[in-house]
């Protein structure tokens, strides 16, 4: 059993109810906690702080916070590769090297690139502008002979990007640079003398709030002032729609993609060998998804046009209508294609097959050349290739294998061949990985993944400390990916399961429809069934199940605590959406209308109410230990939802006790999690897992097995 009666918990802070009533499509809604949603007054900011001081006064108390912090120091600050890029025979990637808060970009160049132990060279270094290491490298884009390159930083975490250009040779960097160049996507011209890209208005030049939207592309010419950068795309178009271009390999034709959402796109291209060309369109008004990319005067697309798991198509630029593309890669009954590279002559497909990876080549007329064999059951993450070369590489994980980066040659390998990989953290022979199948509410067929210690006996029936985590949404898979913090957790003799919810991926277009909009509930059942999965089975029991998710997984956490409070004893939050019923008003949610619904829609209010968990708190309920972070500078989900949800459970939990204490930390100098320095996010993880080994009953420091 947890031992919560070893730990003091002092008492949360005053939280004055100050009850706003709003009656939404007829519905009359109270907010006792509206106030919490301005982060910039003072009255909220000394109530953070309180908050702040209790959470930190029990975390201080906890040898199980204390354990893992140092365990996660030790394995975080290993040194880690990120997903390579290959432009112009030099490959380009992010490393975490250790003792730096912030990966570096670096670059290998021939004849590097035939010998895994040359040393490639740092080209950015985010961490000499801060010595806190607040400041991150948020995107970066060779240009295709692989001689410039475009980068963006941020600060705080809160990716408002500024664009850079740097010479690769020499290390120069350019006078000029882009602000509010947030996912700029950057596609050079063929000579390196200018590039397309995204960017969003400032402050001021458009309607407060408005400046959270409206990126629309910009071209920019190297040597000339940014601010005269001429728009090219975007103008007048739905403030909620995104863009991205590339160039064809002979410059010839830019593919502009316009994005609706998580489940459809537009596909426009034009001649840029003809001034004044107007874009003209491929497909538009599908209720699908379609990217690729143009080689020659053909386009070569994914898409899942009536093929929920993807296809490959071919289409002449010169007769682009539907009705003549080719299908070159039919959709599988049994793989989603994920990834598709182009090397000299062949296609790359990366697919998943029950949330596993797998690699297969073709031949751009349409034969299916071989597949790549994989290292072990695990994640391709980032595929790289060039027209010029049958040579590619791919980066590959695993829940206790760190990343790699393979070199794999189409005409004469048999097996990939490690080019570059991360120091290694445990033994891959600590723990084993299963993948079981549960049935949900409805009957569907839902796989998991358990990560447990060998030998972990669980035949004398005593339940094991579980945590179990999802995310289900967004079109997001969740694969065997390496996640160090996980790791401590494994090595002391707990369990960790990953389950493969609707809404995400896996199984393609309709598992993601499955899982958004009115059947978000889905996702929930889907979590829930596989609490229920994990006891029914004997890994765990109630009191000693965690469940864990952040972003819309902070959601899915939410709604499984305010659902199903009895099946589980600690829940762990990380920046979430809470109040569903008006996301939609604060930062970039917006956005997200499309994959939840528009709370302003009375249809989408009704499903939307149903789940809010900030809606469905209830009286004489008794609800789990609860532990929710967030950040200041958070500019995807405010934390606005953080603080009221805290707010409420504190309160419900003052008449009818719940199982642990509602703990809440409001971070400064951090965002959303991307761009995080290295010591934030091991105090951040060992506060999850410090909580949850309190929580559930973990004893640390018997079964360590560092290498």
């Amino acid at each position: 059993m947890a031992h919560t009666c070893e730990v003091r918990v002092p008492d949360p802070p005053n939280t004055p109810k100050r009850v706003v009533v709003d009656t939404v499509h007829g519905v009359k809604i109270e907010d006792p906690y509206r106030w919490l949603e301005d982060g910039l007054s003072a009255e909220v900011r000394e109530w953070t702080h309180a908050q702040n001081a209790r959470t930190n006064a029990v975390f201080r108390q906890l040898p199980e916070r204390r354990q893992m912090a140092q365990r996660l120091l030790q394995l975080m600050s290993r040194d880690m590769v990120g997903s390579p890029v290959l432009r112009g025979g030099k490959l380009f990637f992010t490393k975490r090297i250790h003792g730096k808060n912030q990966p570096v970009l670096m670059v290998m160049e021939p004849p590097h690139l035939q010998d895994a132990k040359s040393s490639p060279r740092v080209l950015v270094d985010p961490n000499r502008a801060s010595a806190e290491g607040i400041v991150a490298l948020d995107w970066w884009h060779p240009s295709p002979d692989g001689s410039m390159l475009a980068y963006g930083l941020s600060e705080r975490g809160d990716e408002w990007s500024v664009l850079h250009i740097l010479d690769v040779a020499t290390g120069e960097l350019l006078p000029e640079t882009i602000e509010r160049a947030r996912y700029a996507g950057v596609t050079w011209k063929p000579d390196n003398q200018g590039f397309y890209y995204g960017k969003y208005p400032k402050p001021g030049e458009v309607p407060p709030g408005e400046e959270n939207y409206n990126r629309h592309i910009f071209f920019h010419k190297l040597g000339t002032d940014p601010e005269n950068d001429p728009k090219v795309f975007g103008e007048g178009r739905p403030k909620e729609q995104s863009y991205g271009t590339s160039l064809s390999n002979d410059g010839k034709y830019l593919l502009l993609t316009v994005s609706h959402g998580w489940n459809s796109t537009d596909l426009f291209f034009r001649r840029e060998d003809i001034p004044g060309a107007e874009f003209i369109p491929i497909v538009e008004g599908e209720d699908a998804s379609f990217y690729g990319r143009i080689i020659g005067e053909t386009l070569y697309m994914a898409t899942n046009l009536e093929a929920p798991k993807y296809m490959v198509v071919a289409v002449d630029l010169n007769n682009p209508a539907m009705e003549n593309w080719k299908t070159i890669i039919p959709e599988s009954d049994d793989m989603t294609i994920d990834r598709i590279e182009f090397a000299k002559g062949h296609i790359i497909i990366s697919g998943l097959r029950h949330a596993v990876s797998h690699m297969h080549i073709y031949t751009l007329d349409w034969k299916h050349v071989r597949e790549v064999p994989l290292p072990t059951l695990g994640t391709v993450t980032g595929i790289t290739a060039s027209l010029d070369s049958s040579t590619f590489y791919f980066r590959f994980e695993s829940f206790l294998i760190p990343p790699a980066i393979y070199r794999f040659g189409i005409d004469r390998d048999e097996t990939p061949e490690v080019v570059l990989e991360s120091a290694t953290g445990v033994d891959p022979g600590l723990a084993s990985l299963e993948q079981v199948f549960y049935h949900s509410k409805d009957g569907t067929r839902v796989p998991m993944f358990i990560v447990k210690r060998r030998g972990l006996d669980l035949s004398e029936k005593q339940p094991v400390p579980t945590v179990l985590s999802g995310y289900g949404g967004f079109n997001i898979s969740r694969t065997p990916e390496y996640s160090p913090a996980i790791l401590p957790w494994i090595e002391a003799g707990g369990i960790y399961a990953s389950a493969n919810l609707r809404g995400g991926s896996e199984y393609g277009e309709d598992w993601h429809r499955a899982g958004m909009l009115g059947n978000k509930q889905n996702v929930f059942d889907d979590f829930i069934y596989a609490g229920k999965y994990l006891i029914e089975k004997g890994y765990t029991d109630a009191e000693h199940l965690g469940i864990l998710g952040r972003s819309n997984g902070g959601l899915l956490v939410g709604a499984a605590l305010t659902q199903r409070p009895d099946l589980f004893r600690a829940v762990a939050c990380g920046v979430p959406l809470l109040d569903m019923v008006r996301y939609h008003k604060f930062l970039i949610a917006y956005l997200w209308c499309s994959e939840y619904g528009d709370p302003d829609d009375p249809q989408a209010f009704k499903w939307l109410y149903a789940y809010s968990p900030y809606h469905n708190v209830k009286e004489n309920v008794s609800y789990p230990a609860t532990y929710i972070y967030t950040a200041e500078s958070d500019t995807r989900v405010d934390p606005m939802h953080a603080r009221k949800m805290t707010a409420l459970l504190q309160d419900a939990s003052s008449r009818t006790p719940s199982k642990g204490p509602i703990l809440l930390t409001v971070e400064a100098d951090a965002g959303h999690g991307v761009g995080k320095p290295l010591h934030k996010v091991v105090d951040e993880q060992a506060n999850i897992w410090g909580f949850f080994a309190w929580q559930l009953g973990l004893e640390l420091g018997q079964h360590a097995h560092g290498l």
